[in-house]
């Protein structure tokens, strides 16, 4: 199961041009799974870097407008798109000239895809 995972994962390497590496980590960005390519930057594969999306995705939350589902940020080089799929969360770190609308196709794929991974994460 996990090597499914894995391999559709490195897929999506292949699949969106500018794509570099695709985490799945629990809320507090501790990586479960994990696919990258040698262009990813290190310091964005982190899991300080990775559980920043909790405190951000909570925060966004407030101003009232439903649930977060996702956050992007870009900057100078490279863009970070984070999907809220609690337990888990899934991280795209691109190029900054990626199509995020291409990562953001894959979304139910993936939900439907990590769907028995979540049951192994417990959530406070």
């Amino acid at each position: 199961m996990v090597d499914e995972m894995k391999k559709y994962l490195y897929s999506l390497l292949t699949k969106i041009d500018g794509l570099y590496s695709v985490v799945v980590s629990d809320r507090d960005g501790v990586p479960i799974l994990k696919a990258s390519s040698e262009k990813a930057p290190e310091s964005a594969l982190r899991p300080c870097f990775l559980s920043t999306f909790g405190m951000a995705t909570d925060q966004g939350s407030k101003l009232g407008l439903g649930r977060n589902n996702a956050v992007i940020c870009l900057y100078n080089n490279f863009q970070v798109v984070q999907i809220n799929d609690l337990p888990l969360i899934v991280s795209f770190i691109a190029s900054h000239s990626c199509n995020t609308g291409h990562i953001l196709n894959h979304k139910q794929t993936l939900q439907q895809l990590l769907q028995p991974l979540k049951g192994s994460v417990v959530e406070p």
